[in-house]
């Protein structure tokens, strides 16, 4: 079982900056694909972002496409990966959830189906 817990959440003011983590308890990441998930209220869970396990390569939702960006942990944080929220607007208000694949779902190699998630940490974009 990977566990995975977000940190970083809180409130912030429209147009400022916010980075999420998610540290699991694997000692890397490699291999597994990495998404970032958030629920407005009243609204279902939508996929903001994904690194494929396939080719690495990264997806951002429409809706944040040039303000948000995810990544994972360099060398000495492999076990880790971001979402690094730029810009932030009302609308981006939620929780967001962090989540994994494990190496081997190819349902899940583009975050399609999960394997693992966080229980969450709230954004709150106010003035």
């Amino acid at each position: 079982q990977v566990q995975l817990v977000e940190s970083g959440g809180g409130l912030v003011q429209p147009g400022e900056s916010l980075r999420l983590s998610c540290t699991t308890s694997v000692a890397t990441l490699d291999g597994y694909a990495l998404g970032w998930f958030r629920q407005a209220p009243g609204k279902e869970r939508e996929e903001v972002s994904c690194i494929s396990s396939i080719d690495g390569s990264k997806f951002h939702a429409d809706a944040v496409k040039g303000r948000f960006s995810t990544s994972r942990g360099r060398a000495n944080a492999k076990n880790t990966f971001y979402l690094q929220m730029n810009s932030v607007k009302a609308d981006d208000t939620a929780v967001y959830y962090c989540a994994v694949a494990m190496p081997g779902n190819l349902a899940g190699a583009e975050c399609d189906a999960m394997d693992h998630w966080g229980k969450g940490t709230l954004v709150t974009v106010s003035s």
